[in-house]
């Protein structure tokens, strides 16, 4: 047997200690604090990264959208003075083709001359067939069609069509200006008076023309219908109807015509308007267009579709008035809106040929450039020492006045003249509305289409989408959330997590093209059903909780705790069958047969196949895995301690939850809630696929709606890039941006103040 190791004698320099000091552990202090170094560079990088890409989003979107927001600018263009102007004679009309590289000049004595802008060298010269002894007493234009209607002295009028041909011989591009007539070089007789026709007006299109002359106080007009040349190729008979209107109280100092040839607008010296149907010829009535006695009008025009009707003052002042249909419902002139130039009287109103925009001239030689749609004054700039002659190029690029027999022409750059803050956002009277109102309508077939631009049916649309999927994703997954962290047993909690955050890995055009093939039409069947299913489901688990309260202790022990919720599948699933079961009796019974009948007629609510009901049920979908993913994490993330002191203190379960750990979790909770906001703010596909992509503003549930995100993946394609239209949808796209943010910023600012609120719990 061996004998025991005696133990070693005490160290006098006490016990050995370690060192942390070797070269080893120095190397590893380096190596661990060049890691975090770079760890935290790295997010830093990131999240700065991140910041900048947002920021250079932000402002690219900026920088497309500003042009928007920019007026219009003039720059003088000098032009050469040709010689044969000195013995044109006074001028009658100018104009300026669409290429801006010919110009026209028509003398009050019948000649046209046809020149070019860059050197004014002449390329036709053509005297009017005027017939002997006759002269121009007045005229007017149908711009768009390039007619020209000549009032003459005898009470005829003469028709000529102005035209410019595109000919590429050789390669290169040569225009040649023509002026035909094509109602024929003999004047058309109105059933007028052998006496000078002081004012005259055109109209028309294809198949109707339409002549008006006044004589003092008399109007006449002419209408020549079924000019169209027939399927079969025989030769059309016009079909010819003269009318004369008056006397009228005062004379005639300007007329005009609706282009579908219904309405006749003669204005007085008394600043009234008189209209007058020409389908019988009847008086539609007297409108006063002034209120000042001393103010009188002084120039008119009618803005592109001949719907607008635009009246100058003595003043400098310029109304837009348009026929509208009364409380009675009969049509009346209506005054929509004002413009003011200056304070010297308007002496000639030119409109643009392809906007709803046009530009004044006064009688001290101030121009301005103004739209309609928009009310917004573009531009005020003085053009020449006084009054002249001014023409307006097709694309509303080029000007050119003559004053005192000299050529002056000017380069117009305008090219959105049709954005402005109340045409975005508030309320703008349209052409044949019955009321203003905000409308999105971007394009139509028509060239004389008055663009309709709100951005606010599309925010609206964009919130109650918003609003609908929340209203029913946030309650299911708060819920669902708070059952799977607090109660449910651990167990079940792995599997049914999961399965929920796999829904988000669905693809949104797979929810949206479900939801408008099958979703849709399956509610509108079976919309009784659902709306009982309201009722039903909460009173079965309630019955069915009340039912398992009064089951024996031994029975309920039996289920392990936390597992109680899949009894409730069986009470959902045959509570929901037999709601949809019921359904058709139900619509029968309660509203004889048809639920949408009944809606529309006793309760005035329309139905529409894909509403916002519809983006509700799907796009709520969509949304309940962001919610609940970020909830849960944040309800079972509480420490439990928190949960078990509470317990120990007397608290209930119910308590704890309660005044506990949603209060604690609330910063997360509402986390969840402002992310899946954002998430359904800016869906795209699933509203693009389930609405029916109307932009109204309606809060009813069961209407469509267009949201700012569907709407630019809409019509992106469709816009000509650098256009107006291009720009609006970047525009609405900045929208959406700035509204992310600041949701996004002030649920930040509520989360802080949150945390600091329940750090100390």
């Amino acid at each position: 047997m061996k004998s025991p190791v005696p133990p070693s004698p005490p160290d006098p320099r006490g016990p050995a200690r370690l060192d942390f000091n070797t070269p080893a552990l120095r190397r590893r202090r380096r190596w661990r604090a060049l890691q975090d170094r770079l760890v935290r560079g790295s997010v830093l990088a990131g999240g700065l990264a991140v910041l900048a890409t947002i920021t250079l989003i932000f402002f690219y979107l900026a920088y497309v959208v500003l042009p928007l927001l920019r007026g219009a600018s003039l720059e003088a263009e000098p032009l050469p003075q040709p010689a044969w102007l000195a013995t044109a004679g006074a001028p009658l009309l100018l104009g300026v083709d669409e290429q801006n590289r010919l110009g026209l000049h028509l003398s009050q004595g019948g000649e046209a001359t046809f020149f070019t802008l860059a050197d004014g060298q002449p390329v036709i010269r053509e005297r009017l067939p005027l017939p002997p002894g006759v002269t121009i007493s007045s005229q007017a234009q149908d711009a768009p069609r390039g007619l020209i209607a000549l009032g003459l002295s005898d009470g005829r009028v003469l028709v000529a069509h102005k035209r410019y041909v595109s000919r590429y011989p050789q390669g290169e591009r040569v225009i040649t200006p023509e002026l035909d007539f094509p109602y024929g070089r003999e004047p058309l007789d109105l059933g007028a008076p052998r006496a000078a026709l002081e004012r005259v007006a055109i109209a028309g299109d294809e198949d109707l023309l339409v002549l008006a002359g006044a004589q003092g106080n008399r109007v006449t007009a002419l209408r020549l219908g079924g000019l169209a040349t027939p399927v079969t190729g025989d030769q059309a008979t016009p079909v010819r109807t003269s009318i004369t209107l008056g006397p009228l109280n005062a004379a005639v100092k300007a007329i005009h015509l609706d282009p579908r040839g219904r309405w006749l607008y003669a204005l007085n010296g008394r600043a009234q308007a008189d209209v007058f149907d020409l389908h019988d010829g009847s008086l539609n009535g007297h409108y006063k267009l002034l209120d000042a006695a001393d103010n009188e009008v002084t120039a008119s025009a009618q803005l592109l579709g001949g719907v607008s009707l635009l009246v100058g003052t003595a003043k400098g002042g310029v109304s837009q008035w348009f026929m509208v249909r009364g409380q009675d419902g009969e049509p009346v002139l209506r005054h929509i809106r004002d413009f003011q130039l200056g304070t010297a009287p308007i002496v000639q109103l030119v409109p643009e040929q392809r906007r709803k925009g046009f530009v004044a001239l006064d009688a001290a030689g101030e121009l301005g450039v103004f739209h309609s749609t928009a009310g917004r004054t573009l531009l005020r700039e003085q053009l020449a020492p006084a009054a002249g002659v001014l023409a307006l190029s097709p694309r509303a690029d080029r000007l050119l006045l003559e004053e005192n027999g000299r050529l002056l022409g000017f380069r117009l750059d305008n090219p959105h003249p049709e954005v402005s803050w109340s045409a975005l956002w508030g309320k703008v009277w349209y052409e044949n509305y019955e009321a203003p109102a905000r409308v999105w309508q971007s394009s139509a077939a028509t060239a004389d289409f008055e663009p309709k631009l709100s951005l606010a049916p599309l925010t609206f649309g964009t919130l109650k989408a918003a609003f609908y999927a929340m209203l029913f994703a946030a309650p299911l997954a708060i819920a669902a959330a708070i059952y799977t962290a607090y109660f449910m047993a651990p167990r079940m909690r792995r599997t049914v997590k999961p399965v929920i955050e796999l829904m988000e890995a669905l693809p949104t055009v797979i929810l949206g093209f479900f939801a408008g093939l099958f979703l849709a039409p399956f509610v509108e069947n079976h919309l009784p059903g659902l709306f009982s299913l309201l009722l039903l489901l909460p009173l079965a688990i309630l019955a069915a909780g009340f039912g398992w309260s009064r089951l024996p202790l031994t029975l309920r022990e039996r289920i392990p705790e936390g597992w109680e919720s899949l009894l409730l599948l069986p009470v959902v699933l045959l509570t929901t069958a037999l709601a949809l079961w019921l359904s058709p009796s139900l619509e029968g019974l309660l509203f004889a047969g048809d639920l949408r009948l009944w809606l529309s007629q006793e309760l005035g609510i329309a139905y529409d196949q894909r509403n916002a009901l519809i983006i509700g049920l799907a796009m709520g979908f969509a949304v309940i895995p962001n919610i609940f993913s970020i909830a849960e994490d944040a309800i079972y993330s509480v420490p439990r301690s928190l949960t078990l002191g509470s317990l120990a203190l007397g608290a209930t379960p119910w308590q704890t939850l309660t005044r506990v750990v949603l209060l604690t979790a609330s910063p997360g909770i509402f986390s969840a809630l402002m992310i899946g906001l954002g998430r359904a703010v800016g869906e795209t596909m699933i509203v693009l696929m389930a609405t029916g992509n109307t932009p109204i503003m309606d809060a009813n549930l069961f209407e469509g709606m267009r949201t700012l995100a569907a709407n630019i993946a809409v019509e992106m394609p469709e816009s000509e890039v650098g256009g107006t239209h291009y720009r609006l949808l970047f525009l609405a796209a900045l929208v959406l941006l700035s509204f992310t943010f600041l949701m996004n910023t002030l649920a930040e600012l509520i989360r802080q103040r949150l945390r600091k609120n329940y750090a100390a719990l």
